[in-house]
């Protein structure tokens, strides 16, 4: 891809899109919100994003880290240590996903209602 064009994630081919696909997964997403909290290994990051299989949390840290959002670090320790981490570049990312989140998380009250509204109408 020519790096002087501009990125449209509106227009098919974009390849924007497969980059937004991945961080806004619902895997992607918690994965990067929760290495905001700061580096973990692979296990720790499985306790923190509750419900993610191994094979799901593994493809995942794959594209984010090939997407250039997060490092795998693994120290030369016996057994070896593997810990993950966000770039600059993913640390940016990231602080974002965290506003929406919060966003989202102090507005379920709001949501809960609006669902309820929605749902008593179809009844």
């Amino acid at each position: 891809m020519d790096p002087t064009l501009e990125s449209d994630v509106f227009a098919r081919a974009c390849t924007s899109r497969l980059v937004l696909q991945d961080v806004t997964g619902r895997w992607g997403a918690l994965a990067l919100g929760a290495l905001h909290e700061g580096p973990a290994r692979f296990n720790a990051l499985r306790r923190r994003v509750d419900g993610v299989s191994e094979k799901m949390l593994a493809q995942t840290l794959q594209a984010l880290e090939r997407d250039g959002f997060v490092v795998r670090d693994v120290q030369g320790t016996i057994p070896p240590k593997v810990e993950y981490r966000l770039t600059p570049l993913g640390a940016r990312l990231a602080e974002q996903l965290v506003a929406l989140i919060e966003l989202v998380e102090g507005s379920m009250g709001e949501v809960l209602a609006a669902q309820s509204a929605y749902d008593a109408t179809r009844d």
